[in-house]
């Protein structure tokens, strides 16, 4: 039993999360909890596999009288999106998540929780553990890095996995079915430059712009939150053409998929305009409170002399950057006619670096028309190559095409009407999921996504809510119960 998370029921599910949350597992770095779960299959004699990559299918036989079930295969990622406080001490590749019970939520201290997706490989440990629970054959598909790129399903080659039917248990809302997704790319600027010496007498500043939530930038990207490099550069543009400041750095944002929270930049300056810059940053820091009111109640924007002696970026690299990060778009830019409330097609301003002689720019754009998300990507990168960066894009991923007429879904929905006496929502989401690579691996298999209520994934306000997966983890078992027969 959990120590922490032991009495919340389904207690199997939650002892093999708080179990999860001890073991460190940011993308790229998943070999302990890799190492966990083959341990798992090992005790419970299942057969598993490992793919190249590093993907674990973990498989277990039908029930007795279950046998003539179609398979299935249960599927969810290891690795969690490593986000902290700024005044939090936590190393996410040696340190444990610290979960704790907040009412009906489960939250962590300071950090992202990941239950994404560590929800969805507990409940699947805890199905592959259970002999009291009906199914018929099943596996259990795991993959890696999967929020950095998906790339762990992109890895996957026919005859891994077995299954006919697949449950993705990666979304995050309850009483939601999911079958369809975004497809996805990143898009990449470097501007180059050459340091010099800061001119002389001059005085320093370091400005922050902090206390954004961030969160998903697929999930919440339609709800309005401020973006810190954005904020950043509307601010820093105005020093720029107002009184000349020279730009020492700016860093912002941590993940591509992420909406970033925090950004800083270092300025030089004339020291008989401190005072009145100081006082401009005040100003800007009331307007766009004001403007953010309601989504951002804990933005600030503060500026503080510092002794920095770093080098500056020379004068016209520092007026294409800005410009580009001023009027590349960022947030939604279409909503779906089809499907009312999504989101068709997105970008996000996500990471911006200060390296050396260098600046480092990663955006990504979303959509689930895939000439659509082509074209904004098209359109960002035509924003920075205007002001001469060297502009490139990732391989990108496939969307997921929705199928109302799936024979999982038309199963799911019935049981869950009839085990919670009200019909679920049938939606696609603006997000990445690996449905999208794995359909197009096996195109014959049928799958549908659904999970508990996550709120505030990717950012260190991430909970998930416990009642929520109680009912998660009926409708599981009900599904599992009542797959068709082959």
């Amino acid at each position: 039993m959990g120590e922490k998370l032991g009495n919340l029921q389904p207690q199997s599910l939650w002892n093999h999360f708080e179990e999860i949350c001890g073991i460190p597992r940011p993308s790229r770095k998943e070999e302990k909890i890799s190492q966990y779960v083959i341990a798992f299959a090992k005790k419970n004699n299942l057969e598993y596999k490992v793919d190249d990559f590093g993907n674990i299918v973990i498989r277990k036989q039908a029930s007795p009288g279950k046998e003539n079930l179609k398979p299935v295969t249960l599927q969810g990622h290891l690795d969690m999106v490593a986000e902290k406080n700024k005044d939090v001490e936590h190393n996410f590749e040696k340190d444990p998540i610290q979960p704790y019970i907040d009412g009906d939520w489960v939250k962590a201290k300071g950090t992202t929780l990941g239950s994404d997706n560590g929800i969805g490989v507990a409940a699947a440990l805890a199905v592959l553990e259970s002999d009291q629970i009906e199914h018929g054959p099943i596996e259990a598909l795991f993959t890696l890095d999967e929020e950095t790129g998906l790339f762990g399903a992109q890895a996957l080659k026919p005859g891994f996995i077995n299954g006919k039917i697949l449950l993705n248990m990666d979304s995050e809302e309850d009483a939601a079915l999911y079958i369809g997704c975004a497809g996805g790319q990143n898009t990449f600027a470097k501007f180059t430059f050459k340091p010099s010496d800061p001119p002389k007498n001059t005085a320093a500043l370091e400005i922050a712009v902090k206390g954004l939530k961030g969160g998903h930038s697929g999930l919440d990207i339609a709800l309005g939150k401020g973006n810190a490099i954005k904020l950043m550069a509307r601010l820093l543009i105005q020093l720029f053409e107002k009184y000349g400041v020279r730009l020492v750095s700016i860093n912002g944002g941590s993940k591509h998929n992420a909406i970033p929270r925090e950004c800083f930049s270092v300025i030089r300056v004339n020291p008989k305009d401190v005072s009145d810059i100081l006082n401009f940053i005040g100003d800007y820091n009331n307007v766009v409170k004001s403007e953010l009111s309601s989504v951002e109640p804990d933005l600030i924007v503060t500026a503080v002399e510092t002794k920095s002696r770093g080098k500056v970026i020379d004068k016209a690299v520092t007026s294409n950057l800005l410009s580009a990060l001023y009027t590349a778009p960022h947030g939604v830019i279409k909503m779906s006619a089809d499907i009312p409330g999504l989101v068709e097609t997105s970008t996000n301003l996500a990471v911006i670096e200060t390296k050396g002689k260098s600046i480092n720019v990663i955006t990504s754009q979303r959509s689930s028309v895939d000439s659509e998300k082509n074209d904004i990507s098209a359109v960002v990168r035509t924003v920075f190559k205007m002001a001469k960066a060297d502009v490139k894009h990732g391989d990108g991923y496939p969307g997921w095409k929705p199928d109302i007429h799936s024979e999982i879904l038309g199963t799911t929905k019935n049981l869950f009407n009839s085990l919670f006496g009200r019909e679920p929502e049938v939606k696609a989401i603006h997000a990445g999921l690996e449905c999208g690579i794995i359909k197009e691996k096996y195109p014959e298999m049928d799958m549908i996504s659904f999970g508990p209520t996550i709120v505030g994934a990717h950012s260190p306000d991430e909970k998930v809510q416990i009642s929520t997966v109680s009912r998660f983890w009926e409708l599981l078992l009900n599904i599992l119960k009542n797959i068709p027969s082959n």
